[in-house]
């Protein structure tokens, strides 16, 4: 449906109302970013101005939202992490069909913690990674894990989840897994890294997994920006 050029000041409103039906539509799931002012202009034959006009619009009607040097989004688009699954946190982006991944900060060696002395021994490896989807971070993850992980290349295992991981160097697979979820105010790191304010509410997730013979495989944290993200627990019982 082509538009009505007859009256130019209504031109973005009508790629407005065009763009609207779209989102309802779940055209642009499951990652929620729009085409770039340009190639809107194009796909309309409209100048930017005009696109931004609509864009603006819609901004004010709440559905989408600007990300400066990101894009553009549906306010509305949430990646969703099932808790019922024992899955990473990468892999669950990964099945959404999102463009994820993954960026390798970090991996030392240090004293490990009180409550995971017996599980890791004196010392343990904590590895940092950023989580993005279509290059805007969404989550920091920190991993507490075996000293023997130290010798892994991480800097080469960019797209690796940490089960994998843990998997290719013990020889065990992850079996199951206790999940915690709670908020705090992002500060440090985890501002800096997630792109926000110190003081913004994140969600945390703590999740401690275990290997078959109920020995600690990791313990994870994950600072996740809550704007487009859920955490989904799903029952099912018999009729």
């Amino acid at each position: 449906m082509s538009l009505v050029r007859e009256n130019a000041t209504a031109m973005y409103r009508q790629i407005a109302v065009r763009l609207r039906d779209e989102i309802a539509a779940g055209l642009f799931e499951p990652s929620g970013r729009l085409p770039g002012e340009a190639e809107i202009g194009n796909r309309f034959a409209v100048s930017r101005v005009t696109v931004r006009q609509a864009l603006d619009l819609l901004e004010t009607e709440g559905l989408i939202v600007r990300r400066k040097g990101k894009g553009t989004f549906t306010a509305d688009t949430r990646m969703r992490h099932p808790l019922d699954t024992l899955r990473s946190f990468h892999e669950s982006l990964k099945l959404q069909g999102l463009n994820a991944t993954m960026r390798h900060l970090r991996a030392d060696l240090t004293s490990t913690p009180r409550e995971l002395r017996d599980h890791f021994g004196e010392h343990c490896l904590v590895a940092v990674r950023l989580h993005l989807v279509d290059n805007s971070p969404v989550a920091l993850g920190r991993s507490i894990l075996p000293s023997a992980l130290a010798q892994y290349d991480w800097t080469n295992a960019q797209h690796t989840p940490i089960y994998s991981i843990l998997n290719d160097v013990v020889g065990k697979p992850v079996c199951g897994a206790d999940v915690e979820i709670k908020a705090t105010a992002a500060e440090g790191e985890a501002a800096a890294m997630l792109e926000v304010r110190p003081g913004t509410p994140l969600l945390v997730m703590d999740r401690r997994s275990y290997f078959a013979d109920q020995s600690t495989a990791v313990q994870s944290t994950f600072f996740v920006r809550p704007e487009r993200y859920s955490f989904i627990l799903s029952h099912r019982w018999g009729g």
